[in-house]
């Protein structure tokens, strides 16, 4: 597959700017697959993820003009996606449970197996509750800071953590079992 240098993806930009359909397509054959897997990593569900999916891209195509270029088209469009998916989250109502600042969690250093299958792990994520898989999800995987967390979630930074520490820990447990 081709890659397009910063200098096409901006031509691209430019083109969407002006209504160009093929430009817009384009984009979207860029981001759709990488952007789909961060929306069906937070909401665990095949057409929820579709259709923000679709919802992100509507909005990043009507917001256009206002990406200043000052990060990547990826990021910004990833910006747009997940608070996407943490909108419908919320639309469940996904319960993140503020805890006291001096909690304490235990922490039960156990060693990971190196027998751990890539499937395993994806299917012990899938099956965490949502709010743990949503703090891991953008912890690990899309690599935002416990600050920035809580601030998309409408949470505490220790909360963060503390969801973050509970989900490792399950998700250990979980895999335990393969």
């Amino acid at each position: 597959m081709e890659t397009l240098c910063k200098t096409d993806r901006t031509a691209l930009v430019e083109a969407c700017r002006q209504g160009d359909r093929s430009a817009q397509y384009e984009l979207y054959r860029l981001y759709s697959k990488s952007m789909y897997n961060v929306c069906y990593r937070i909401l665990n569900h095949t057409a929820e993820a579709e259709d923000v999916l679709q919802d992100a891209f509507v909005k990043f195509f009507q917001r256009i003009h206002e990406f200043r270029q000052e990060s990547t088209v990826g990021a910004y469009l990833k910006q747009i996606v997940v608070n996407e998916a943490l909108n419908r989250l919320r639309q469940r109502r996904v319960q993140l449970v503020e805890i006291e600042e001096n909690f304490d969690m235990p922490f039960e250093a156990a060693a990971e197996p190196d027998e751990w299958e890539v499937s395993h792990v994806r299917a012990a994520m899938m099956k965490l509750p949502d709010g743990f898989r949503t703090v891991l999800t953008l912890h690990l995987l899309e690599e935002y800071s416990h600050d920035e967390i809580a601030e998309m979630l409408q949470i505490s930074a220790s909360t963060s953590r503390t969801q973050f520490m509970r989900a490792k820990n399950k998700l250990r447990e979980m895999l335990s079992q393969y």
